[in-house]
């Protein structure tokens, strides 16, 4: 039963969370972090279960469901980061650091939760303050890069900070306590979000790529942009023309959209690869530049008149070289002749 109401409430939240931006879904962020620390807090002081008689109902029932209190909201907080990372970044980029957040959000859900110690209880959360750091200080900067990143994590250590100074003030003698059960987690946590971005596995968050494919013509028209491909009908996985015929004097045009919060106005490198003996070859790199606030995302694209037959992928990237997302396809030369297009409207 426990697993069918992991599943459902992450199906849930897929569905139910909003845009990144949203102030709605920040203001959520915000007051189930603070009723997370709060319970935290009060659990440091108190880990125990005390003598029920004498209290309060609200108090007798809150003391036997804190645990599930405090699952639920950083179950549902880990759900949402979860998510926002995942879309944020191709997979085969991010996996190890979407392997943690999965295996924490199980950890969460399920039994270890109720047997590991509150130092495990502060890394979730000090989990959950970082993330929520990092999607929301890019919004407010308008864009992203190293420098937004760290600031991001300065601004996470401030509340951890001042929780263990207060703590601290009020109980000077539970200062290991503190240290060994706040303070440790939150640090381990910490280097480990600097080594994913180092790493250049941490998603660029909130920055994400709804859609990117390959045509044969991209043209803007009041209605969109009007995509011209010849992709089979049996083909549905398809992004446009990941199979290019190449009739003489066509161009490859990679078509794309970005989503990025309303206040954002950064840059992004399309770089194309084509696959040679050694590997991936850079082929060329082009700086797009973007402007946030539109629901589907910004819409762009670049094309080559020059390539060479054979394996080829796009990379769409942060100016920093971290990826957002790729397609791949493959070229392969085709004498003249008619032929017919289909056309999709972006």
């Amino acid at each position: 039963m426990a697993a069918v109401f992991f599943a459902a409430g992450f199906v849930f939240d897929t569905v139910a969370v909003g845009r990144v931006d949203s102030w709605h879904m920040i203001a959520q962020q915000t007051v189930y972090l603070a009723i997370v620390t709060a319970v935290l807090t009060q659990m440091f002081f108190v880990p125990g279960e005390p003598a029920l008689a004498g209290l309060l109902s609200i108090q007798r029932y809150y003391y036997r469901h804190r645990l599930a209190i405090l699952s639920f909201f950083l179950g549902t907080l880990l759900n949402v980061y979860t998510l926002f990372f995942f879309k944020s970044s191709s997979l085969l980029v991010s996996f190890s650091f979407m392997l943690v957040m999965v295996a924490l959000l199980f950890a969460n859900e399920f039994g270890p939760f109720k047997r590991l110690g509150l130092a495990f209880k502060f890394s979730l959360l000090s989990v959950c303050g970082l993330s929520f750091c990092a999607t929301v200080v890019p919004v407010l900067f308008g864009r992203v890069g190293t420098a937004v990143f760290l600031a991001s994590m300065t601004v996470g250590c401030l509340p951890i900070l001042g929780l263990a100074a207060w703590i601290r003030k009020r109980a000077p003698e539970r200062f290991d306590a503190i240290r060994k059960q706040m303070l440790v987690p939150f640090g381990l946590m910490l280097v480990v979000f600097l080594a994913a971005y180092l790493l250049r596995v941490i998603p660029p968050v909130p920055l994400s790529l709804p859609f990117i494919g390959v045509y044969h013509a991209v043209e803007r028209t009041q209605d969109g942009y009007r995509l011209s491909h010849e992709r089979p009908i049996w083909a549905f996985w398809r992004k446009g023309d990941q199979h290019f015929r190449a009739q003489p004097g066509d161009r490859v045009y990679v078509f794309f959209r970005v989503f990025s919060p309303a206040s954002f106005a950064d840059e992004v490198s399309m770089r194309w690869f084509h696959r040679e003996q050694h590997g991936w070859a850079l082929q060329d790199a082009i700086p797009i530049k973007i402007t946030g606030g539109r629901a589907e995302g910004f819409r762009g694209y670049g094309f080559k008149s020059k390539y060479q037959p054979g394996a080829w992928k796009v990379h769409i990237e942060t100016t920093d070289g971290r990826e957002i997302g790729r397609v791949y396809f493959d070229v392969e030369p085709a004498a003249a002749s008619a032929r017919s297009f289909r056309v999709d409207v972006q």
